[in-house]
């Protein structure tokens, strides 16, 4: 056994849509937290995945490290970018960078998380698809060290990437997270491990948060933390620290506001007429909307005051939108940043934005029949259905029954921070960007300036 104490090493299990209702069904995630202590979490405006694994791994909001959304508006390169893997988007330090300059010399794991690609963390391993000239995909992973892919797919196989969005999106790919994440812990046996377990997110935006299948869902990843719980105790010899944060909660949904149509009925927003259908015009576009789940970013080219006085207009009292920030206004929820749209929009709970643009079906342009995230100008969860008919996705919006996103007014909208030790969570309700904290001090870091 090696000499190290247990206290040296910390899993975070980064895991949305966890409740604490669903956690009193499972029994393997309250044995690997048993004697610890568990708090309500809000997850912070925009409750979506890379802000809120941002706001986790830097201890600060979207002002300061930049990640506003899922995606991005280049605005110097006009060009949107949905599910960027590099790391360099994000503009503040993450907790590998603090603990690689620990005393200690504390060596760090991240495991699936967003933007994690070329990150500070010693070991990583993120889906990085290779685009073949002829149009296909050579399933891939980017690994640290360069290597480590290939001795993962050797004993596991690749990684089952159809299994980790679409209609085909099942707990596979979970389940080859955990059995990795287990091999890389018996040779290296990392001090800070961060893994990111995404099962709970398909079912619950597709068939509803309190549909059978999501409650299958929970069950299923039960079912696999069991058998990450037994292979890291074999590979630390012992229980490391546990921590398990639920990002944010899914809510049901019954409306669909589709941002884009309003502003191109309005004359705002322009589109590219090619053979195949209609492509978003940005450069050309007054205004349009960067749609990811409950909020959109509305872009408004050269700040125009009159155009984005006209955009908060249009919106603003809408039946699906919560509330309308404009410029300065952006500050109230930490989203007053250079990449952020001139207008940020939020949905009601039981509302989500779709970024459609075109007014006629038949002339959506391709990609919108397909599982293609990189180049939709916004998120979109309508990926989860199939229709054998046509064998393409569909365009129903109305389909979804799930999504988040939206500014946490109720407890419903909260999810949990566990630890399996006592007194070490903060005071309840957490916020996103209190896992830094609690990280950082169980390994004896305080960053007293720390803004």
């Amino acid at each position: 056994m090696s000499t190290a104490k247990l206290d040296d090493y910390v899993v975070l299990l980064s895991v949305p849509h966890l409740r604490e209702k669903d956690v009193a069904r499972m029994q393997n995630l309250q044995e690997m937290t048993a004697g610890g202590e568990i708090v309500d979490l809000v997850p912070s405006f925009p409750a979506v995945t890379c802000p809120v694994q941002a706001n986790m791994t830097t201890g600060r909001l979207p002002d300061k490290h930049g990640v506003i959304a899922n995606g991005f508006y280049w605005r110097d390169r006009d060009e949107v970018e949905m599910w960027t893997s590099p790391n360099d988007c994000i503009e503040a330090p993450q907790l590998w960078d603090f603990l690689y300059h620990h005393e200690r010399g504390l060596v760090s794991a991240a495991w699936f998380p967003l933007h994690s690609k070329e990150c500070g963390a010693e070991y990583i391993c993120t889906p990085a698809p290779i685009h073949n000239p002829d149009g296909t995909e050579t399933l891939w992973c980017y690994t640290r060290p360069e290597d480590l892919y290939l001795k993962l797919r050797e004993a596991l196989g690749d990684f089952p990437l159809h299994r980790f969005w679409g209609p085909l999106a099942n707990i596979e790919s979970t389940r080859w997270i955990v059995e990795s994440a287990i091999l890389l812990a018996q040779e290296y046996r990392p001090n800070f491990f961060y893994i990111y377990l995404p099962h709970l997110d398909y079912a619950a935006q597709r068939d509803g948060p309190e549909s059978a299948a999501a409650m299958k869902a929970v069950q299923e990843l039960d079912e696999v933390l069991g058998r990450l719980m037994t292979g890291l105790r074999d590979a630390y010899d012992g229980d490391p620290l546990w921590l398990v944060a639920g990002e944010y909660v899914i809510t049901p949904v019954e409306r669909v506001v589709y941002p884009n149509r309003i502003l191109r009925e309005a004359g705002l927003l322009k589109v590219r007429e090619e053979k195949d259908g209609e492509y978003l015009d940005t450069e050309n576009s007054a205004a349009w909307a960067l749609a990811d789940h409950q909020v959109a970013h509305i872009y408004v080219k050269d700040a125009e005051p009159d155009v984005i006085e006209r955009v908060v207009g249009l919106f603003r009292g809408l039946p699906g939108v919560d509330e309308v920030t404009a410029l300065e206004e952006r500050s109230r929820y930490h989203l007053n940043h250079p990449r952020s749209g001139e207008v940020i929009l939020s949905a009601q709970p039981d509302a989500w934005f779709a970024y459609y643009y075109w007014l006629e079906d038949h002339l959506a342009p391709p990609f919108a029949r397909k599982v293609d995230i990189h180049r939709k100008p916004g998120y979109d969860p309508v990926e989860l259905f199939f229709d054998p008919n046509t064998r393409g996705i569909p365009l129903k919006a109305e389909l979804v029954q799930g999504s988040h996103g939206a500014p946490v007014r109720d407890k419903s909208q909260r999810t949990v921070l566990i630890s399996s030790h006592p007194g070490i969570l903060p005071p309840e309700p957490a916020r996103d960007t209190d896992v830094f904290h609690v990280v950082l001090k169980h390994f004896g870091m305080r960053l007293t300036t720390f803004d």
